[in-house]
């Protein structure tokens, strides 16, 4: 009888790309699968076909030389056709067994039951005083580490791990399903290849006891928000004599009472008087290595100006350089005036010129011709 096309026997079209053949074939190798239809000749011979066709399709010099050829191509010791159950379709019906047996089809064995230990997470607060100049602290952490009584094996002193007689020590037994052989994770060992006949009294058989570790850890001067500080080797300790996890210290900085962070520059606010701001004048501010340090404001500065302080801000971590400090002025307008001081100021404001607010004067002019403009 003569072959169906190929394209039909999947249901694609001939411009179907990868994608779309493999969907189609996952689906109908499922619905003729002969494990879902035991004693049916017709649904294994569609089964058959499906494969072929596929087997064909999907790879591209055979796909080119079927396109070109039809089934000739493969005629006379041509290659191709059969019925197909080579590596790579072995591979393909693996990810179709992947989504009903779980993501650990076809791994490889386990290594004798040694398994590595958790990572721990720790988190620490620090001050914005403290990032500056770096600290040496003192931390302690809930963990397990190694059994002393049995060494971390799990068994009990004087005996020892057994091969798993289920699996032969391979951590993974088959079972065969129809045409295919589906293998898993030992469910005497959990995969490990070893059994404990006798486990440890102290430990449960997991080489495992509960502690709280005490470290010291150095916090790099210049750290930032968000930094993980990697320990290794003071993570949890490994199951049956398994290398340890790490340790993860993530920094968080506390908030500080008026400056600011950006990367290495830090950043403040400074109110200053009316008279300052208008007559000049000098005032002193913090910097975070303790010091004070002077700012001279001149005449006439507005609320807003900046003012730069180089090298006075956050040291860069792992480098010599370090950023700078901005301050920022911002004009404070007096409140609760005395009657004098209030008459001082009228009197300003009479004697007050375009020079003497020419940014204000300005903008009010622009709006006179404004409402001009709107009128004419």
């Amino acid at each position: 009888m003569a072959k169906r096309d190929y394209y039909e026997v999947l249901g694609v079209g001939k411009t179907a790309d990868e994608k779309d053949l493999k969907a189609a074939f996952r689906k109908l190798a499922m619905q003729f699968h002969p494990d879902r239809n035991p004693g049916n000749a017709e649904a294994e011979a569609r089964f058959k076909e499906v494969n072929e066709a596929y087997d064909c399709l999907k790879d591209d010099q055979k796909r080119a030389a079927y396109d070109r050829f039809g089934h000739a191509a493969f005629e006379n010791g041509g290659g191709g056709g059969g019925a197909g159950f080579n590596g790579d379709f072995a591979q393909t019906m693996s990810d179709i067994f992947e989504n009903f047996f779980g993501g650990d089809f076809g791994r490889g064995r386990s290594s004798g039951g040694r398994e590595r230990g958790a990572d721990l997470r720790y988190n620490m607060e620090i001050t914005l005083e403290e990032a500056y100049t770096g600290k040496k602290v003192e931390i302690r952490v809930p963990t397990t580490v190694t059994c002393e009584a049995c060494t971390g094996t799990g068994a009990s002193p004087g005996s020892s791990a057994q091969t798993c007689r289920t699996c032969g020590g391979q951590g993974r037994v088959r079972a065969v399903q129809g045409f295919f052989t589906i293998e898993r994770t030992c469910p005497t060992c959990q995969g490990r290849g070893q059994v404990i006949p006798d486990p440890c009294k102290k430990c449960g058989g997991t080489g495992q006891t509960a502690t709280e570790k005490t470290l010291e850890v150095a916090v790099p001067a210049g750290i930032e928000e968000g930094t993980r500080i990697r320990v290794a080797g003071e993570g949890e300790a490994g199951a049956r004599g398994g290398p340890s996890g790490d340790l993860y210290i993530f920094i968080s900085i506390r908030s500080h009472a008026f400056f600011q962070r950006d990367g290495a520059d830090v950043y403040c606010r400074v109110p200053i008087s009316l008279t300052t701001a208008a007559l000049g004048g000098q005032f002193d501010v913090p910097t975070l290595s303790g010091e004070k340090t002077k700012v001279r404001v001149p005449e006439g500065t507005q609320s807003g100006k900046q003012f730069r302080l180089k090298g006075k801000g956050m040291p860069v971590m792992r480098t010599h350089g370090t950023g700078d400090m901005y301050i920022q002025v911002t004009v404070e307008t007096p409140r609760n005036l005395t009657k004098k001081q209030r008459d001082l100021l009228e009197e300003f404001e009479r004697e007050s010129s375009g020079s003497t607010h020419p940014e204000a004067e300005g903008f009010f002019a622009k709006v006179r011709d404004f409402f001009d403009n709107l009128g004419s």
